[in-house]
């Protein structure tokens, strides 16, 4: 199993798994496809609430997570943390969402040891 896969099954406290998916976010690129796909994701949810209509409940992570990965792919060439934590991973998610448009992330990314100016 490569390291990167037992250091995500290893127990980690969740201010420990912050810092590694700051991380893991690196490249503003990333971040923003993960800021649409959040965005998207919630959106979706949100119209499941209005139109009562249960399509967009499966719609939801869909559009949450395609965009995400794909930055991951793309832009970060890693795995997801997604796949060791998915609850940290959601929180994380929205936490770095809110960071972004408060305008906190950049100092947040720069006390992680990470960098970055978004």
């Amino acid at each position: 199993m490569p390291a990167a896969a037992l250091q995500a099954l290893v127990a980690v406290s969740y201010g420990e798994f912050w810092r590694r998916y700051l991380a893991a976010h690196r490249d503003p690129r990333t971040r923003g496809l993960h800021y649409l796909g959040t965005s998207f994701g919630l959106a979706a949810l949100a119209m499941a609430g209005v139109t009562r209509d249960w399509h967009w409940l499966i719609a939801a992570p869909i559009a949450g997570y395609a965009l995400a990965w794909l930055g991951h792919l793309v832009f970060e060439h890693n795995r997801p943390e997604t796949f060791g934590h998915p609850l940290w991973s959601l929180a994380s998610d929205l936490r770095m969402l809110c960071l972004f448009v408060s305008g906190r992330l950049g100092s947040e990314l720069r006390r992680s040891g990470t960098g970055g100016s978004r």
